[in-house]
């Protein structure tokens, strides 16, 4: 099963989702990045990452100028601790695509439009949180 979480950042209630820091992105993906570097940034010059956490799980991240697309990800703290780092060093939310949820810390939360506001849920942005929050707690 294909699972694709994304992240999106929002600023002073505007229903449309902002630009994204691209400095920020790189920071955080390159560290992780086992995918060639040559195929980084392709024609259209969107960004795409293979990673690889220290606990081995990996998940392919595609970045275009307004929204991560997490392919893939694998079970496992390490690759949501990258997700949960981006959505935070970026004030964004995370989406979680099967439910139509979004995930988010009280600073993104508080540019969310109104109507979101009320529907997103607020949790820790670590990499434990977002995990349990996208596909449930891991099993003992």
């Amino acid at each position: 099963m294909s699972y694709s979480p994304s992240i999106y950042k929002f600023v002073e209630g505007s229903d449309a989702p902002v630009a994204l820091d691209m400095e920020v992105v790189r920071a955080v993906l390159i560290p992780y990045d086992v995918g060639d570097p040559d195929r980084t940034r392709t024609e259209d010059g969107s960004l795409q990452y293979w990673v690889r956490a220290e606990d081995g799980s990996e998940a392919e991240i595609f970045v275009d100028q307004t929204g991560i697309l997490v392919e893939r990800p694998h079970s496992g703290p390490g690759v949501f601790a990258i997700v949960a780092e981006l959505a935070a060093r970026l004030t964004a939310v995370i989406l979680d695509p099967s439910r139509g949820t979004f995930f988010c810390g009280p600073e993104a939360h508080a540019h969310l439009p109104a109507d979101m506001r009320k529907e997103a849920v607020l949790i820790d942005m670590t990499g434990e949180a977002v995990e349990a929050a996208l596909i449930g707690p891991p099993l003992p």
